[in-house]
């Protein structure tokens, strides 16, 4: 076979891949565009990407965590309630601890627009106010999905916190 032959083929199979490429990103944006509901998007705050901005929070141990065990617990347990009325109303989409005993104790994510607000949020927090836990703030750009969560999850939770 002859350089001019090999080139020629050569030529040939990446015109059918650039071909086969562009049919499969045809399929999968006629599949996006199918399935696309403007009307939820709207109600989520989602961009044309399907994401909006948060405000991310690391929950890190406080410089006061030497309550006894009585208080420590009477902390926690307003601290789950706070976190329950901010789920409820809908400005906090994500909460949770990380299982580890390292500094940073959870994440929350908040669905509001500025540091301030979460700020405002945070300030409410009888673990905050008490000096057991400190909030580490930033914007976060992420899936509008999110906001989804809280319809979906009683539908997978037994039990409440």
């Amino acid at each position: 076979m002859t350089c001019k032959n090999s080139l020629f083929i050569l030529l040939i199979v990446l015109i059918i891949g650039c071909q086969h490429q562009n049919t499969e990103e045809s399929s999968s944006t006629n599949t996006s565009e199918s399935v696309y509901d403007s009307a939820l998007a709207k109600q989520i705050g989602a961009d044309d990407y399907g994401m909006r901005t948060y405000v991310m929070a690391n929950l890190i141990a406080g410089p006061d965590r030497d309550q006894d065990s009585i208080t420590a617990a009477k902390l926690q347990r307003a601290h789950l309630d706070n976190i329950t009325r901010m789920a409820e109303q809908g400005t906090l989409v994500v909460a949770g601890p990380f299982m580890d005993e390292g500094d940073v104790r959870g994440i929350y994510i908040f669905a509001v627009e500025t540091i301030a607000e979460a700020e405002e949020l945070t300030s409410t927090d009888p673990a905050i106010k008490a000096g057991r836990l400190e909030m580490e703030l930033r914007l976060w750009y992420g899936p509008a999905a999110l906001m989804l969560l809280k319809e979906m999850h009683p539908k997978v939770s037994k039990k409440s916190i």
